[in-house]
């Protein structure tokens, strides 16, 4: 088998993973046939991550100045295909408008236009969000959070390298209605080093991110952790 090819670099920073189980049937509809709805220990999980994107830049080359960053708040959950485990994204709301196109041109991922800030205040994180995409259920997002003390390295069988340790994405083009219903898939490859977790607190959190896909509001607080900085390197699509 040729080795995946490495298309770019990136640093993700500002990191929070937020999660809450869902019945794995409430999911079905918002995958395409071919994915199954990864579950851990029976429970399916949906998921919201704000985070900021840095450092972004083809191998070997340059990072562009003013095209190099943007804040990204994505919406998820896990799927299997052939016993590999992978992220599956209802949305990506970003804020650079040419990162937007290419990561809908060329990765098929469903990224929307957003206005993002993501800022840091005496160790305290705050990220608001507005969606701007032409078309598209509105959505906002505030949520404001304090990193913890560091946790153990995930470990294989827990909930914690379930949720956060995903190598592999899967998307079935831009628009997530057409790609459910489509017969075109793709899986895409991450390398990084494992996460370094953090516990967090939640002071504030106010989102229509879930509801803008005619998800109901969970029900309860999010399951958080916080992320140390990680570089990425992001791997070719290939059709499956």
């Amino acid at each position: 088998m040729r080795s995946r090819l490495h298309l770019m670099r990136q640093r993700w920073s500002n990191l929070l993973f937020a999660h809450w189980p869902v019945p794995p049937e409430l999911l079905r509809p918002y995958l395409p046939a071919r994915l199954e709805v990864d579950t851990f220990e029976g429970q399916a999980w949906l998921g919201v991550v704000p985070f900021t994107m840095s450092h972004i830049r083809p191998l070997g080359l340059p990072a562009v100045p003013g095209l190099s960053a943007l804040h990204e708040l994505n919406v998820r959950t896990y799927a299997t295909l052939d016993g590999v485990p992978g992220v599956w994204f209802l949305s990506l709301d970003a804020t650079q408008p040419l990162g937007v196109w290419a990561a809908r041109t060329l990765f098929h991922l469903p990224y929307l236009h957003a206005r993002i800030s993501l800022t840091e205040t005496a160790g305290t994180l705050r990220a608001v969000a507005e969606r701007t995409h032409r078309g598209m259920v509105p959505a906002t997002f505030a949520a404001t959070w304090t990193p913890g003390a560091a946790l153990p390295l995930a470990q294989p069988g827990t909930l914690e390298y379930f949720l956060t340790e995903r190598y592999h994405l899967y998307t079935a083009g831009a628009n997530l209605q057409q790609g459910v219903q489509g017969s075109s898939l793709w899986r895409g490859c991450l390398w990084h080093e494992p996460w370094t977790l953090r516990e967090a607190t939640l002071q504030e959190w106010d989102s229509t991110l879930l509801e803008s896909h005619g998800l109901p509001t969970p029900v309860g607080p999010p399951l958080l952790y916080a992320a140390e900085p990680l570089d990425v390197q992001v791997q070719e699509l290939r059709r499956v």
